[in-house]
């Protein structure tokens, strides 16, 4: 299959429209926020190779963020583990995609989503694209800021808390991750709404009363 094109924004560029890719990283993991970016390419400087952030190698992941930060306008946004135990982790997404699009320097004209579902509240009109990130160059290059931004994240949380694996899981539920939240317990990142924590937090509570 041949990675992302620009036919999704090939027809709003024609008219002037700025259009901001938007996508996020995060939704799975057992602790540290949602984070979502948004990035609005310029038409005559599209970084070559950009593709779904999970396609890429991370050593080209960290090659290609500078060049898209270089030549695009990018805003992120995050929803915190407070908010994602609060509100739920569909709308912490959503929230994190608001976000990052108001941080972006100039309001775009139209959005590209990654998903099947649009946030509401949005500030302009939106396209929802199944497998975006995979489809339209504008979300591949959100898909890799928004990656890079949150390994940042997690690496260093990982130092403040040793254990974890966080620096190379990044939150996710790996066997090591959770065994070590079976061994070490549940830390302040951990997102306590989310089953396995759950689960670690109630068996504790059970085995205290």
């Amino acid at each position: 299959m041949s990675g992302p094109d620009s036919s999704y924004e090939a027809p709003l560029w024609q008219t002037g429209m700025l259009v901001a890719g938007v996508d996020e990283v995060g939704r799975g993991p057992l602790a540290g926020p949602v984070v979502a970016a948004a990035v609005c390419l310029d038409p005559g400087r599209i970084p070559e190779g950009l593709n779904d952030s999970k396609a890429l190698t991370a050593k080209r992941r960290e090659a290609l963020e500078p060049l898209i930060r270089a030549a695009c306008q990018v805003g992120i946004g995050e929803a915190s583990v407070a908010e994602i135990d609060r509100i739920n982790i569909l709308q912490a997404t959503y929230l994190a995609m608001r976000r990052a699009v108001a941080a972006l320097p100039q309001p775009p004209g139209h959005l590209l989503i990654d998903g099947n579902r649009l946030p509401p509240d949005l500030p302009c009109p939106a396209t929802a694209i199944v497998k975006g990130d995979g489809r339209s160059v504008s979300i591949a290059a959100a898909s890799i800021v928004a990656k890079i931004w949150r390994d940042r994240i997690m690496r260093d949380l990982a130092q403040h808390h040793p254990g974890y694996g966080w620096e190379t899981n990044a939150g996710y539920g790996s066997k090591s991750h959770n065994e070590a939240l079976r061994n070490l317990g549940v830390t302040p990142h951990h997102r306590r709404s989310f089953k396995p924590v759950h689960n670690i937090l109630w068996q504790g509570k059970s085995t205290s009363d």
